[in-house]
Parts: structure tokens; C-alpha cells; sequence
């Protein structure tokens, strides 16, 4: 027995289990508005957006989450602008501007003298995580959390069917930009632990498991956030034992659940 709680008696792996359960609820909520919303590729497309905003943040001396914050919204903002009033369609806009600021965001990397490690950048560094990530994290995740709970009505409503929300009252504008900044927000309170390219797996997957497995869309909310946070559990627990990094060994675990899933019926 005492064998088997080894890695809770590291104050490193406490804390990569903190990280992962302060990040599973808001991440898995937000997946399941994602994946009935078709925005799987805006997910993917705002978490390599971020990689220059938080180049320029280093350089500028300004918190890191700031700057990724704001290149979320302005890919998001400008992909949408693009898409208005252009012929092309959402995902090729999305390809082009978000492989775009990636590639701008590595060219500035490299241009820079900087203590700043990419690969902690791109994958996380969730052994790494101090108390300030903590708070960090939970602020971010919970209010989040909190306003998905609260207006889960409303954004599933405009989900579904922009034009009837608009037409019952429902401020269609507000919910569609407040979902791309929630979206920007917790890929922000991800950075520190999952990094900016694994973040991907944590907004769509858990989504995407309960939407395989339940009818019901409060129902999706719940287990979603229990197939996040079983993942996020049993993938630190077993890359201690692998000697692996703990992010990837989550995503191989949400893979694995999502493909379980296929397999299973809707209850």
C-alpha cells in the first residue's frame, strides 16, 4: 500500500494533481459548448495563437498570462473579421491565422536572449508548478466554471441556433466573443501545466467523451468533467511509474477513454 501512494508524498506530484483538478471543470464544460458548436479547430487554433503573445510579454516585462490573453483574443477577433469579409470559409481563415501566429511566434523565440524554455512553452511544465501557477489556475478556472453554470442555458440555446437565440432576446454578440474569451482564459490557466499545444487535448476530449456516452446535455457537463479529471488523475499517477512527462501520459489516457467510448452507447 505504501508502495502504491508513493507519488503523493512528493510535494511536486501534489501539486500537478492540484493544477489538474483546479483545470479539469472549466476545460470540460468549455469542451462540451466546443464540440456542439463545431469550434473543435477555434480550440486548436487559439491555443497556437498564443505562443507570440507570450514571446512579447517575456520581452516587454509584462506577465506572461497577459500577453497570451491578448493574442487569443486578437486571433480570435481577426479570424472572425477575416471571415466576414472574405469568400473563405471558418476553418481555412482558422488554419491560416493561427499557423500563422505560431510560425511568428517561433521566429521571435528565436530572435531572443531568453531563459524562457520553449518546450515548458509548447508542453507544459506540470512538475513545475509552484503556488502562485495554483492560484493562478484556480481563479481563472473558477470563474469560468461559475459562468458556464450559470448561463449553460443561454450558450447552449446560441449553440444550436444563433438566429432563434437572437430572436427570443438572448444577446447573441455577448455570448459569442464572452465564449472566445473564456475559450483564450483557460488555455491561459492551462499554460503553466499543460502547455500551449497538449491544451488542445483537455478542450475537446472530455467533450467529446460525453457527448458519445449521454443524450443529455447537463448530464454531458458532469461527465465530461469527471472524464477529465479521472484522466488528469490516472495520467500523473501513471507517468510517476512510467517516467514519463505527466501532460502527455493525460492526453494518451483521454485518447484512450475517447476511444472506450466509441464502442459504448448513449445512456
Amino acid at each position: 500500500m505504501e508502495t502504491l501512494l508513493l507519488p503523493l508524498q512528493f510535494p511536486y506530484m501534489q501539486n500537478a494533481y492540484f493544477v489538474t483538478l483546479l483545470i479539469a471543470p472549466a476545460a470540460a464544460m468549455l469542451s462540451c459548448f466546443l464540440v456542439l458548436k463545431g469550434w473543435s479547430l477555434m480550440g486548436d487554433a487559439t491555443s497556437h495563437a498564443v505562443l507570440p503573445g507570450v514571446v512579447l510579454a517575456y520581452v516587454a516585462g509584462i506577465p506572461l498570462l497577459i500577453g497570451a490573453f491578448l493574442a487569443g483574443v486578437l486571433m480570435a477577433l481577426g479570424a472572425g473579421f477575416i471571415q466576414e469579409n472574405s469568400r473563405v470559409k471558418q476553418d481555412t481563415v482558422l488554419g491560416v491565422v493561427f499557423s500563422g501566429m505560431f510560425g511568428l511566434g517561433v521566429v521571435i523565440y528565436t530572435q531572443i536572449e531568453t531563459d524562457l524554455h520553449l518546450d515548458h512553452i509548447l508542453f507544459g511544465n506540470m512538475l513545475g508548478v509552484g503556488a502562485q501557477d495554483l492560484w493562478t489556475t484556480g481563479v481563472i478556472s473558477g470563474a469560468v466554471a461559475v459562468i458556464l453554470l450559470v448561463f449553460w442555458r443561454d450558450i447552449l440555446a446560441h449553440a444550436f441556433d444563433p438566429v432563434q437565440a437572437q430572436m427570443i432576446g438572448l444577446r447573441t454578440g455577448l455570448i459569442h466573443y464572452g465564449l472566445l474569451a473564456m475559450l483564450s482564459a483557460v488555455i491561459v490557466a492551462m499554460l503553466s501545466s499543460v502547455g500551449i499545444i497538449l491544451s488542445i487535448a483537455f478542450l475537446i476530449a472530455p467533450g467529446a467523451i460525453a457527448f458519445l456516452l449521454t443524450r443529455r446535455f447537463a448530464t454531458m457537463l458532469a461527465v465530461a468533467t469527471l472524464a477529465a479529471s479521472l484522466a488528469g488523475l490516472t495520467g500523473i499517477y501513471a507517468s510517476f511509474w512510467l517516467d514519463s512527462a505527466p501532460a502527455p501520459t493525460i492526453v494518451l489516457v483521454l485518447t484512450a477513454m475517447f476511444l472506450a467510448a466509441l464502442s459504448k452507447p448513449r445512456t
